[in-house]
């Protein structure tokens, strides 16, 4: 393991910058990203009220017997929102690496609303399918959906701020994501009680898949990683306060690489720090709109060749998530 400063970054101090202050900024931005694509965002204006009712409904929600949670289960494998229950999923194999299944439990929810004049059935049956809601706790659906448009909202607020470093106009993003195919996912790490398999992690070595990724890890936790540009695995510690923000393939393939979808993965650490102990997380990945065509912008080839042929969002993401299915 390898030690290193975490960035943190100020959005606030950046909405309210202009001129070449604003630039600077940017230009703080882009270094991050080319290096490791990771880093923690504070000032960001989420109301700490809206934090605080989503992380306790998971937190309740997680804490129903098992036969009440499974109420809300996929129906299917490969169906993409409800509940998932413990040792269902294998990130890794995203990657194509056979591992165990993950030591984790989720639960998943979609986009809120269907774009008026969508009819792409694959779209409507998989990004749009219908999240399977529980019953309980009081209260979830609502301070659900307050925390997920609210990471709505921050999401299109940093991807202003990713075309600022990219030296691109402000709004450059805008059309890519005025009806994105974001997914929430709240996670639950359980308490463990043996000792995990050979080779089994809380999560699976992993990119993800989108523009970004907005964090929520529990405070104090531990077992978040990264691979540092020193090709070592670096432990990733919570700030107080921020969220951390990773790019996904998606902006890696738009920036032709330039900026890192780094590689990360939740390991157990040794019983004696906490290796054993229930963990909990929210994860919003954002994503571009369904029909949304990923090309390598112009201004990260240098003249060299794209390395990556266009993609569209929604099919591309589709295809990752099958493969994770365990």
């Amino acid at each position: 393991m390898t030690s290193f400063s975490f960035p943190v970054f100020d959005l606030g101090a950046f909405e309210s910058s202009e001129g070449p202050a604003r630039a600077a900024l940017g230009a703080e931005v882009d270094r991050i990203c080319r290096e490791t694509g990771f880093l923690a965002i504070r000032n960001h204006g989420v109301p700490q009220a809206v934090i605080d009712g989503v992380w306790q409904a998971a937190r309740a929600f997680f804490d129903l017997p098992p036969e009440e949670k499974q109420a809300a289960r996929a129906p299917y494998k490969g169906y993409p929102y409800g509940y998932l229950g413990p040792e269902l999923e294998a990130l890794a194999r995203s990657r194509d690496v056979d591992s165990p299944p993950d030591l984790k439990e989720s639960f998943n929810g979609g986009p809120l609303t269907v774009p008026e004049g969508m009819r792409d059935e694959k779209a409507l049956s998989f990004c749009y399918a219908p999240t399977i809601w529980p019953q309980a706790p009081d209260g979830f659906v609502a301070a659900w959906t307050a925390y997920y448009q609210a990471m709505e909202d921050l999401a299109a607020r940093i991807m202003r701020l990713f075309a600022v470093a990219l030296n691109l106009p402000e709004d450059y993003f805008a059309p890519f994501i005025n009806a994105p195919i974001s997914a929430l996912r709240a996670l639950n790490y359980p308490e463990q009680h043996v000792p995990p398999r050979e080779g089994q992690l809380r999560a699976g070595a992993h990119t993800d898949y989108g523009s970004l990724t907005i964090l929520l890890p529990q405070e104090g936790s531990r077992g978040l990683e990264i691979i540092t540009p020193d090709g070592q695995w670096t432990a990733v510690p919570p700030v107080r306060g921020a969220f951390v923000i990773n790019i996904g393939d998606l902006m890696a393939r738009w920036t032709n690489d330039r900026w890192v979808s780094t590689l990360h993965r939740v390991v157990n650490p040794p019983p004696q720090e906490g290796g054993m102990d229930r963990r909990q997380s929210l994860a919003f990945f954002h994503q571009p709109n369904w029909p949304a065509e990923i090309r390598v912008l112009d201004a990260c080839t240098n003249g060299e060749p794209a390395k990556y042929p266009p993609v569209l969002s929604g099919p591309y993401l589709m295809s990752k998530f099958t493969a994770t299915a365990a």
